[in-house]
């Protein structure tokens, strides 16, 4: 029911931008006209309707070259493995002499593609030959492709991890960092060879119970039951997941603009304000901003369900309490995977000592393979993108690697 009021919300929608993206085609047979400060007005009117929505189609990484050594090198995306819920997607750099350190990047499932990760994948081509898990739009794959829970996407970073082979890396932002860590010590008790040489988790929920969040607060407001109740919908029968019970991806993208609703709206209102002053470059930023964020991606009803109850309302792992498929999953078997976590100093999404939990949980591991980085002045995106991501966190993460070699 709500999906169908939304997918009627947005077709309703659809000839009023229809008609906005017309009035945008006059702007170039105005001639002068349309420099008008009325005119630049409407455009900018115009554009708003047009373009601030929200898509459910991936954005490309747009990663065409990067600097490497003292080159600039050319970067092709290939699929690397197909499977009904995730790519894994390498990122393939040709006219490199001496092969890179694999790096294989777990982003979240919570709403958005991975390709929000695409700062974090263009600093890490520096030096690292780099993989990441490409996540599908749960209401484009066919119900005959079966369930999709919390132990699948387990599973899934294991088999990623096994195709890379021995003495990779593997980098986990955000959600991913508690079943990341759960599959690194399954890999580690299983003593599989591909058990990864460096495992460094950013901003992500190991243990809810410190200092929780607005974020965390809000999942434990409500019991289980309600989530199901509330937020859990069917998709529509024009897609390839027609019946699938999802939690769609627009609940997420509102559930997260609620909590700065008031920076969402300025930055809206300087947007148009670009835009009516043929500001085009500083528009251009803010509306390639909301491009990305705006594009927006289903999760299995079960995945969520279940990523709530176990991450944030239980909090097994932290308690020492998970199970994977029956068998406990316990970080102490990690012995010679180096770990380091991430933190940023104004994280409100994960605050401060929830990923740090995951050092005393790894009881195994000698002091010279910890190590924590709190990164003063930046939020939950500052750990993982921008100047800071790029100049201080990174550091971090390429000289473990390198120790570790």
């Amino acid at each position: 029911m709500l999906y169908g009021v939304y997918q009627g919300m947005q077709d309703a929608l659809e000839p009023l931008r229809l008609a906005a993206r017309a009035a945008l085609s006059l702007k170039d047979t105005l001639g002068p006209v349309a420099e008008l400060p009325v005119m630049q007005s409407g455009f900018a009117f115009a554009e708003m309707v047009a373009e601030t929505r929200f898509t459910h189609a991936r954005p490309g990484y747009g990663i065409g070259t990067v600097l490497s050594g003292n080159m600039a090198v050319p970067v092709r995306e290939e699929v690397a493995a197909s499977l009904p819920f995730g790519d894994l997607l390498h990122f393939a750099k040709d006219g490199i002499a001496a092969p890179q350190p694999k790096m294989l990047v777990v982003a979240p499932l919570s709403g958005h593609y991975a390709t929000l990760l695409r700062e974090t994948v263009r600093t890490l081509l520096r030096d690292h030959d780099v993989y990441i898990t490409d996540w599908k739009n749960a209401r484009d794959v066919p119900l005959s492709a079966g369930r999709f829970g919390f132990a699948d996407y387990t599973d899934y970073i294991i088999d990623f991890l096994e195709r890379l082979g021995p003495r990779s890396n593997v980098l986990a932002v955000c959600q991913p960092c508690v079943p990341t860590l759960a599959a690194v010590a399954i890999m580690a008790e299983d003593r599989n060879p591909a058990q990864p040489r460096t495992m460094t988790l950013m901003g992500g929920p190991v243990d809810v119970r410190v200092s929780p969040t607005v974020v965390n607060d809000l999942a434990t407001s409500k019991p289980l039951d309600w989530f199901e109740r509330q937020l859990i919908s069917r998709v529509p029968w024009r897609y390839e997941g027609r019946g699938r019970r999802v939690y769609p991806g627009f609940l997420q993208l509102i559930a997260f603009m609620s909590m700065n609703m008031a920076r969402h709206g300025d930055q809206h209102r300087l947007l148009y304000q670009h835009l009516a002053d043929g500001e085009l470059v500083e528009a251009a930023k803010i509306r390639d901003f909301y491009e990305e964020y705006y594009a927006v991606l289903d999760l299995t009803a079960e995945f969520y369900l279940e990523t709530v109850d176990i991450v944030f309302q239980r909090a097994l792992l932290a308690k020492g309490e998970m199970t994977h498929r029956g068998r406990p999953v316990n970080p102490a078997a990690i012995q010679r995977t180096a770990l380091l976590t991430v933190e940023g100093e104004r994280d409100d999404i994960c605050a401060v000592g929830q990923t740090a939990a995951a050092h005393g949980l790894c009881s195994s591991l000698r002091p010279h393979l910890k190590r924590h980085h709190l990164q003063p002045g930046v939020g939950h995106y500052g750990v993982f993108a921008g100047r800071r991501w790029d100049t201080q966190v990174y550091p971090q993460v390429r000289n473990l690697v390198l120790a570790m070699a």
